[in-house]
């Protein structure tokens, strides 16, 4: 099976750059012929196929006696691919076809001998399911979490599980019912995920479910490649944390990235595009309990692929007297879909650094502002954040003090526990 994968991949590079390296590791000589005519055709009218396969499900007919043949097939081998022609993309396709396969054994290589598709599908649409309407985000309200002392880094060396219990006591106690936590891609062991990060993982949400509150985890932070060679990781990545945690009671859905916007003009609108479409597709398929959604940095962009998400959501760090018509212009375009506001916030800090602007006060005012117009337009949000921290790590905001100081004041808890002037505005307690 690892042999016949490789020959996928080995393919999928050959469509790539049209060069044939590699293929006569797992291609039998009938089989290079016929690729290596369909890569100099490709040449000749400069075309380029970028393709990825994402599911494989190979399944046993024979083996011979022998041991240098077999045959097995391939059902519902999910795949992406992009045709290329003089630099301008032409064609893009979403498939699910079935294969039988014929490997040999040869000078110790397995290679295809063939490879014949038997039945397959269209996948360019997204099931109708993905467009439904989930009601339920209308009824929440919350925050991005991430523990005091350990600031873009809950699942490291520093969790605790009593911090994480006292935490979540507190956001109770402020009659507040949801959590938007962030699972990091590299951090979590990329394709091959860390089994002690997940467990920390499901731990967290064991959690926020002893105090009623749901967790919508934000998948791939700090990821930002795209590219089709990248998919198949990506993937299994997210099926391997969406499948454990998919029956967990406090789990209320997925994000499936972080502000994704942001990476247009350095990965290319159409490559960020196409990765989030599979994705939703993917993710659907392996939970189709629980909505989707994507964080998008601004209402602008929040446009994107809005028929496909259960709901909508977007971030807003612009003057609040703008908020109702940037709101409601977005509201218009996405079409009654459910919105939430899924980041917003203030900064206190008052230094050199954030020009004197910031201040506990003016914090306060500010959600005085927005909690008024959130409950007048009964929009569910999920503030940032909590508390202040010591320290934002370089990977974040980068070095630049004047934007390292500005995020530590985000909270409306001190560093030393204290409740700022904005906490009043953000505690529900009394409208349980």
């Amino acid at each position: 099976e690892k042999d016949y994968l490789k020959a996928w991949y080995v393919r999928n590079v050959a469509y790539a750059t049209n060069d044939t390296y590699g293929i006569s590791d797992y291609y039998t000589d009938s089989l290079r012929s016929k690729l290596a005519d369909i890569l100099q055709i490709n040449k000749e009218t400069k075309t380029t196929i970028y393709q990825t396969t994402l599911a494989h499900h190979p399944a046993l007919d024979f083996y011979s006696a022998d041991g240098t043949l077999v045959v097995f097939t391939d059902e519902d081998v999910a795949t992406y691919q992009e045709i290329w022609q003089d630099g301008l993309l032409v064609a893009k396709k979403r498939a699910s076809t079935s294969f039988k396969v014929m490997m040999l054994l040869e000078d110790g290589f397995w290679r295809i001998r063939h490879l014949v598709a038997i039945k397959g599908h269209s996948g360019a649409k997204v099931d109708s399911k993905q467009a439904e309407n989930y009601k339920i985000v209308e009824n929440s309200k919350g925050l991005n979490y991430y523990p005091s002392k350990s600031a873009w880094d809950t699942f490291g060396a520093n969790f605790n599980e009593e911090i994480i219990s006292k935490d979540f006591s507190q956001i109770g106690e402020m009659g507040l019912n949801m959590i938007r936590i962030f699972v990091p891609y590299e951090d979590f062991g990329k394709a091959t995920v860390d089994p002690d990060k997940l467990k920390k993982l499901q731990n967290l949400l064991d959690i926020a479910d002893t105090y009623d509150i749901k967790v919508l985890v934000t998948l791939f932070d700090f990821y930002g490649n795209y590219e089709l060679m990248d998919w198949t990781l990506t993937h299994r990545h997210a099926q391997t944390i969406v499948t454990k945690l998919k029956d967990h009671p406090a789990l209320f859905g997925w994000d499936i990235k972080n502000e994704p916007d942001l990476d247009f003009e350095s990965r290319t609108q159409e490559n960020v595009l196409a990765w989030l479409e599979e994705m939703i597709t993917r993710i659907r398929t392996w939970d189709p309990e629980h909505p989707v959604t994507i964080g998008w940095s601004s209402a602008t962009a929040a446009k994107h692929l809005a028929d496909q998400v259960h709901f909508v959501s977007f971030h807003y760090y612009k003057e609040p007297s703008e908020f109702v018509k940037t709101y409601k212009e977005l509201k218009e375009r996405v079409g009654g879909k459910s919105i939430l506001l899924s980041e917003y916030g203030y900064s206190s800090y008052s230094g050199f650094w954030n020009l004197y602007t910031g201040s506990e006060t003016n914090q306060a005012d500010y959600y005085e502002i927005m909690q008024n117009q959130l409950i007048e337009e009964k929009l569910p949000y999920l503030f940032w954040t909590l508390f202040d921290f010591d320290e934002v790590p370089n990977s974040v905001v980068g070095r630049l003090p004047w934007r390292k100081e500005r995020q530590k004041r985000f909270g409306i808890i001190t560093v030393d526990g204290e409740r700022k002037s904005a906490y009043q505005y953000l505690d529900k307690s009394g409208l349980k």
